[in-house]
């Protein structure tokens, strides 16, 4: 694991890197007092981790973390403070975790164990991979794909979690509204599929959703997918599910259910 440390004060920056080796005594730890210098690093390794001061001179930590996640989307960021009133914005950020000042090897242990972002996964062996452990992400060449709605994805979201099986209009618009069919959902449906397809197209992976009328599905093979993996009984994928999946749909609690059921049966 590699883990990156900001602070600009000497002695806080020392506390926190001996904090996170006390806590992680395998992991490769890069501290730094200039953020700039953090970002040039960053730009050309891959780091799991950044525990990051928010109130920092020249750029705060919440600055530094965004121009991070811009690097490397799939970084994990806790922020460490005194102040608990940067909670909300740190959250916004989609943080990891926040550490309250002093940091303490238990404080560290208990972030690294609770991460928003999986580590240890193998790389994708396709060039689509959706992220299904947490919150819903996916990414064609290592990039997020963008769509024009957030209900384009969620169309995805809900055929992914449906490995492949064939759905039509009307199943797909009680998981997205969850009040029944109307005319009106049926043309908004329309406008998230068209989107998901064009989406899909300029990112060169057009063939993962075929066109079909009034039936939906993704080509699986097209995917590689955490949730697929865990299926199949892989350690490293096993190992990343942290109890949350697709967390911003409602509809995935019933997969939600079965995850946990699964888990159980396994320890």
């Amino acid at each position: 694991m590699r883990i990156l440390a900001a602070d600009d004060e000497r002695i806080p920056l020392e506390l926190l890197t001996e904090a996170i080796r006390e806590a992680c005594p395998d992991a490769e730890i890069h501290g730094f007092r200039d953020p700039m210098e953090l970002l040039d690093f960053a730009e050309g390794a891959d780091a799991d981790a950044a525990f990051l001061d928010i109130q920092m001179r020249g750029m705060t930590g919440l600055e530094l973390a965004r121009r991070l996640k811009d690097i490397n989307h799939t970084i994990n960021i806790i922020f460490v403070t005194g102040y608990s009133q940067y909670a909300g914005d740190a959250f916004g950020l989609r943080a990891s975790g926040y550490v309250m000042k002093p940091p303490t090897k238990e404080k560290i242990e208990a972030e690294l164990k609770n991460l928003r972002n999986p580590i240890g996964m193998p790389q994708p062996s396709q060039r689509l991979f959706a992220q299904c452990f947490g919150n819903f992400e996916v990414f064609a060449d290592g990039k997020p794909l963008r769509f024009e709605y957030a209900r384009s994805k969620e169309v995805l979201a809900y055929l992914i979690d449906r490995q492949g099986a064939a759905v039509n209009t009307g199943e797909l618009c009680g998981a997205l509204w969850e009040n029944g069919e109307s005319e009106s959902q049926r043309v908004q449906l329309r406008k998230y599929i068209s989107d998901l397809h064009r989406t899909l197209e300029k990112a060169g992976v057009g063939e993962a959703f075929p066109k079909e009328r009034n039936s939906f599905a993704i080509a699986r093979n097209a995917f590689d997918c955490d949730y697929y993996r865990f299926l199949k009984g892989d350690a490293a994928a096993v190992n990343a599910y942290n109890g949350e999946y697709m967390a911003q749909y409602s509809w995935a609690e019933m997969t939600l259910g079965a995850l946990e059921q699964k888990r159980e049966t396994r320890r």
